[in-house]
């Protein structure tokens, strides 16, 4: 499980490193970095303060990189307090903790070969160039110093070229001992070819290199730390925010609801009263008013008969009661009435031994001189 999780992060580096992120994100840094004063651009860009140690002969020289100057020469003839005391000089205005101490090597003392590896050993291609040392070089592996590090040249399909570098101990481990007698621990081994340029590669053992605390590095850390631990707060207020504006509307709307339902149960009941009110005017307006129907009775009833009741409801329902001399011939009386209809006696006729007459309920409707209303 190890391997298979080690193998996916070396696979991923390789993605990483042939796509074209990298170069962009250089690319626009840089650009950014243009638009600083330059005092800032500066402190920004002046990273670790390099030192090229060179040994090739029997002098040390110390040159530095950031200012392109060489700060000393240390003859070998010197003493090692001497020696120690001229580097500690020249290195008197660098900050120890941003010094990066390199050890230079001629190209000619290096011997270096061309290899092409399956694209597995992409992800780590000092360790399998390091199983190809006997087959590619005189040397065993314990009798040397190398260092392996991918080509940008093409390669057949499925492989990668890689460049193998090999020092002999024999040769480079005196030099190791004159720059360590000057007070010079290298941090790292680089390969210097013709054009002066480095091949970028360090062939120090892994277990051999110093291991350095960057504070800078701590710092860019820290800082990145705190800018997104801002950024998470950022938007975590920039979500309150909205979640407080998305409750305030949603307050809002259903206040509006409810306005709106209340306005709509407003509208319906003024509505029904409007309807209403203009079916009870209709309705007045088609029936005859009260007085009109008791001017009809007293026209149409004889002398002879009297009333001792007369009720008429809304829905235009009569009702009298009372005595007369001919009780059934009312209702031929008040059948030729236009204002009546359906006339007609209710129950029994009883006659009356005081008066001699006869006394009737009688039940009628009042007619509707208009259409009836629709509603």
């Amino acid at each position: 499980m190890a391997i298979a999780s080690t193998q996916s992060i070396e696979r991923a580096r390789l993605a990483w490193r042939r796509s074209p992120l990298p170069g962009f994100l250089q690319w626009w840094g840089g650009e950014l970095t243009a638009l600083l004063p330059a005092r800032l651009r500066g402190w920004v860009l002046r990273g670790p303060d390099v030192l090229w140690i060179s040994a090739a002969g029997d002098d040390i020289s110390v040159y530095r990189v950031r200012t392109g100057s060489t700060l000393t020469r240390i003859p070998a003839a010197l003493p090692p307090e001497v020696r120690r005391a001229a580097f500690a000089q020249a290195c008197a205005g660098i900050d120890p903790d941003d010094r990066r101490l390199l050890l230079v090597v001629p190209a000619a003392q290096v011997l270096q070969r061309r290899l092409m590896l399956p694209a597995a050993a992409a992800g780590d291609p000092r360790r399998v160039a390091g199983y190809e040392l006997d087959r590619q070089t005189p040397f065993k592996a314990d009798q040397v110093y190398f260092d392996a590090r991918l080509s940008g040249d093409a390669a057949p399909a499925g492989n990668v070229a890689v460049d193998l570098f090999v020092v002999p101990k024999a040769e480079l481990d005196p030099m190791l001992e004159r720059v360590g007698a000057s007070g010079v621990l290298p941090d790292a081994i680089d390969v210097q070819g013709a054009g002066g340029a480095l091949a970028g590669i360090d062939l120090l053992p892994p277990g051999r290199r110093p291991r350095r605390s960057d504070r800078r590095r701590r710092l860019n850390w820290l800082l990145g730390a705190v800018c997104i631990v801002l950024v998470v707060l950022l938007l975590s207020q920039w979500l309150d925010n909205r979640r407080a504006a998305l409750a305030n509307m949603q307050a809002e709307v259903e206040a509006m609801r409810a306005q709106a339902t209340l306005s709509e149960q407003l509208h319906a009941q003024l509505t029904g009263a409007i309807a209403a009110s203009r079916f009870l005017i209709k309705r007045k307006a088609d029936n005859p008013s009260a007085l009109a129907v008791i001017d009809d009775l007293t026209t149409r009833l004889p002398m002879t008969a009297s009333l001792d009741a007369l009720t008429l409801d809304d829905s235009g329902g009569l009702d009298i009661k009372g005595e007369a001399a001919k009780a059934a011939a009312l209702v031929d009386a008040l059948g030729r009435s236009p204002l009546l209809a359906e006339p007609r006696l209710q129950g029994v006729i009883q006659p009356d031994p005081a008066t001699g007459k006869e006394r009737f309920e009688m039940v009628a409707r009042v007619r509707q001189t208009g259409a009836p209303d629709a509603h």
